[in-house]
């Protein structure tokens, strides 16, 4: 199990003490805010895999102490807590990306579910020959929780997807040894086929290749150069969808 950088934000101490005590106790790393003030200054220089965040503070109410701290790092993942029906606060919180209501009191045991719901996992195979996008690529993907295994040409992909059982593959068109269709179909004839993200920075010119492996039931395709949220979006995307079949 990764452990997560976790913050707890409750002017509840007793509460948010007991929390904090769990989550050690599980092998995270707790921090705890007080206030909305607190949360908001915890957060400025550093980032959380995770916050626990109560809807009624003292000074700033949750969802604003919220709404500031996605301003500050856009892929925060926050659930709220409430003990009140504070629906209009709570609709406002999940309309800008809070992942989940959990209402007072609950269970310790719901805290840990909800880490396990919203925490990211699996293995992540980056097949790329350009050693600036995978050295980037592995290191935004490790910040956010997954296990990063990296292949500079195409033969070496289908011999770590054989080796390592990777969850999702993260596959460059262009590469050595192997293009990415050439691997794609590779691993399909040796029945080890897996979700695939291709990225490229050819989209025209790699047109033919892209149709042949969006008919081939290819989970995504990205055009360098891309945002990392669209990347962090098209792994969630296959991760959805994955849980869906099961």
């Amino acid at each position: 199990m990764k452990s997560l950088d976790i913050l707890i934000v409750d002017d509840d101490r007793d509460l948010a003490d007991a929390i904090g005590e769990a989550l050690e106790m599980e092998g995270h790393r707790p921090t705890i805010a007080y206030s909305g003030t607190e949360a908001i200054e915890k957060y400025c220089g550093r980032s959380f895999d995770l916050t626990f965040m109560d809807v009624k503070l003292p000074d700033i109410n949750g969802v604003e102490t919220f709404m500031t701290i996605r301003e500050m790092d856009s892929s925060a993942r926050v659930i709220m807590m409430t003990g009140y029906r504070i629906e209009q606060l709570l609709a406002q919180a999940t309309d800008n990306g809070a992942i989940k209501v959990l209402r007072k009191p609950f269970a310790m045991e719901e805290i840990l579910t909800s880490i396990d719901e919203v925490r990211p996992s699996g293995l992540i195979l980056v097949a790329d020959d350009d050693p600036d996008f995978a050295e980037s690529t592995e290191h935004l993907l490790a910040e956010h929780g997954y296990d990063v295994l990296v292949a500079r040409n195409g033969a070496e992909a289908v011999e770590k997807v054989i080796s390592s059982s990777p969850d999702i593959l993260l596959l460059d068109l262009r590469m050595p040894v192997m293009r990415g269709l050439d691997v794609y179909l590779e691993l399909k004839k040796r029945n080890r086929p897996l979700p695939t993200i291709i990225v490229t920075a050819y989209p025209r010119e790699e047109c033919d290749a892209v149709d042949a492996l969006k008919s081939l039931s290819v989970t995504g395709c990205l055009f360098k150069p891309f945002e990392p949220e669209a990347l962090l979006q098209a792994i969630d995307d296959v991760e959805r969808e994955r849980d869906a079949k099961r």
